[in-house]
């Protein structure tokens, strides 16, 4: 008897698995956004998600339960967004998937990689400014239709060193 245990994900169809990938191909997405934050240590939020957004809402129910992480919600305007931005779930659940079940287009391809890339460095490493750096220069790589909010030298001026934060007196204490 086979045991599985309980970090793998639940069996896909072949077919499912496909329809999926093409589903996604056309309509979802891969982002790495850049969030100022100022209750985060350095001042900066590297924010990695995997969406779909669709007016039927059913689908995106039926995915979210096939790949069984992630959340659905209304964004207000008739259209639901399907969402993963969990740091566990993209690496144990979304990236295996479509490693497995390669996208085709090759916008999609690039943007998969670069994600996959960005979501390695941030499951595995601090977040450094050399490391926000190096994140900013490979999502680069991917091709948007919009100006991307903040330059590299906007995110430079909301880092925090290590220095600047150890110089900084706690409020609290005053």
């Amino acid at each position: 008897m086979q045991i599985i245990s309980r970090k793998d994900p639940k069996p896909i169809s072949k077919e499912d698995a496909f329809y999926i990938t093409g589903f996604v191909d056309g309509e979802g997405s891969f982002n790495i956004s850049f969030k100022i934050r100022k209750d985060y240590t350095h001042g900066i939020q590297v924010y990695p998600s995997f969406n779909i957004s669709q007016k039927e809402k059913d689908i995106l129910v039926w995915i979210k339960n096939q790949l069984d992480c992630g959340t659905i919600r209304n964004r207000g305007d008739d259209v639901y967004y399907y969402e993963v931005h969990s740091l566990k779930d993209l690496s144990e659940r979304i990236i295996p998937f479509f490693k497995k079940y390669r996208l085709k287009s090759n916008k999609k391809i690039i943007a998969f990689e670069v994600f996959s890339e960005i979501v390695h460095i941030l499951s595995t490493q601090k977040l450094t400014w050399d490391n926000v750096k190096i994140i900013y220069k490979l999502r680069s790589r991917v091709i948007v239709g919009r100006k991307r909010r903040y330059s590299l030298r906007d995110l430079e001026r909301f880092w925090k060193s290590s220095e600047t934060i150890r110089q900084t007196p706690d409020r609290e204490m005053r």
